[in-house]
């Protein structure tokens, strides 16, 4: 990897573009450090510290890179735009007048104007979501410079008008990036907001370990485990991410005019983790709902004590639910990200098939067959990623709240350099390629 980066660094144009991306990067973790008006940035961390830290908030603030924790500008990070994202994705499946949009240049255009409309409204209904939630909580914790029972309306819409700017400049980043730089640009934004939390949880680690409640000896056991868990994800992901199950392709041989074509070996490349991160983001999103519900509440509503006391995310109820949510949205994603029947289909019209299995619907059966499978493993990978942490916390009955979600951090974070990495080798061949003349 690191050799990779060293070979686009020496091309100009490569490097203008890596350039580029980190001072994307820069600029936004400077406003992830904005002050909103009103909001008490460090009343508001230790809240989340003291009450939020096993609830579905933490996932969120770790997609934000700690910035909601704080109630800073880019609190909403890229949550409003992967959700307007999933929204459109759907839409395009169940709307055939999307589907055709998403299928050619100019209606792609549009389909992405759909999604910045999708959103700002998203951003507009988090935003007031979050500036409400502040406002309920702040006589008792002072996460409001004002008095929270007397917070008025404009003060209310200068925080929302805040937080929906933020959402709109982070989506403005990423499409820059898609434009100028390298990578995914809201996969970049991610990378780099779940990286800038690393030293606090190396410090939260180093703090739990030193804690007077373990012994010395334990606490180095606890820490050498923790590394090893980290260690072990990540060459888990690696191995997953790359690893695909290839269905081999026989083409007929064909005679146009006086050229023979065909008659090659290929194969049909089917990823292990064809979804990537995506069921894990569609199920947190999901399952967090009763807890969003519930913050909006007083903490004397009966709602508000169910979710505490049986939907947190240290119990059990919890976990199932997450890991049933995984394995659905891991073959709904494939359903409609992936068609077999149109696979088979562009097979028969290039000449090929499948040894053994008859062109057309026999194919597409078949493909359907081996996908079913990969998927079922794939699924369960992001089974074990995503609930061994959880698992974790619930054993210790919350005590290690800090990794919940560490197995989606990995997840995500090593997902995206190996995206990044692919692309700048695509992209140093693309550029070093010498032909059979040169």
């Amino acid at each position: 990897m690191f050799q990779t980066f060293k070979n686009a660094w020496r091309i100009p144009e490569l490097r203008k573009k890596i350039l580029f991306t980190f001072l994307i990067i820069v600029l936004y973790r400077i406003g992830s450090n904005i002050p909103v008006p009103y909001v008490n940035g460090e009343a508001i961390n230790g809240w989340f510290t003291s009450t939020a830290g096993s609830s579905i908030l933490t996932y969120f603030n770790i997609l934000s890179g700690s910035a909601l924790s704080y109630g800073t500008l880019f609190a909403l990070s890229v949550s409003p735009y992967i959700t307007a994202s999933i929204v459109v994705q759907l839409l395009c499946v169940a709307i055939p007048a999307l589907e055709r949009w998403s299928k050619d240049e100019a209606g792609r255009k549009k389909v992405n104007v759909l999604t910045r409309i999708i959103t700002v409204v998203l951003a507009i209904v988090t935003a007031l979501g979050y500036a409400l939630l502040l406002r309920n909580n702040s006589s008792a914790d002072n996460m409001l410079l004002v008095n929270g029972a007397k917070t008025t309306a404009w003060q209310i819409i200068v925080m929302v008008a805040c937080y929906c700017a933020g959402a709109a400049i982070v989506m403005w980043l990423g499409e820059k990036v898609n434009e100028h730089g390298i990578g995914n640009g809201i996969s970049i934004i991610l990378f780099a907001g779940i990286v800038s939390r690393g030293p606090a949880l190396i410090g939260g680690l180093w703090s739990m370990i030193t804690s007077d409640k373990y012994h010395i000896a334990v606490g180095i056991l606890l820490g050498v485990l923790s590394v090893a868990i980290t260690l072990a994800l990540i060459v888990l992901i690696v191995w997953v991410t790359n690893s695909e199950r290839r269905i081999p392709i026989q083409y007929a041989k064909r005679t146009v005019g006086r050229k023979m074509y065909g008659g090659q070996s290929s194969n049909l490349p089917l990823k292990l983790n064809m979804a990537g991160v995506m069921p894990i983001i569609f199920a947190n999103s999901i399952v967090a709902i009763p807890a969003t519900i519930a913050s909006l509440m007083s903490k004397e509503n009966w709602f508000t004590r169910f979710v505490d006391n049986w939907f947190d995310t240290d119990t059990w109820i919890y976990i199932v639910i997450n890991v049933i949510l995984i394995i659905a949205f891991s073959y709904f994603y494939i359903m409609i990200s992936f068609n077999p029947v149109e696979v088979a289909n562009n097979i028969k019209d290039n000449g090929g098939a499948v040894p053994g299995i008859r062109p057309g619907k026999p194919t597409s059966d078949y493909i359907q067959k081996v996908l079913n499978r990969v998927t079922l493993i794939g699924a369960a990978f992001l089974t074990i990623v995503a609930a061994l942490p959880l698992i974790i916390n619930a054993v210790s009955g919350g005590q290690f709240a800090g990794i919940a979600f560490g197995g989606t951090s990995i997840l995500i974070v090593v997902g995206v350099a190996l995206e990044t990495v692919r692309e700048l080798e695509s992209q140093i061949t693309m550029r070093n390629y010498k032909g059979f003349l040169d």
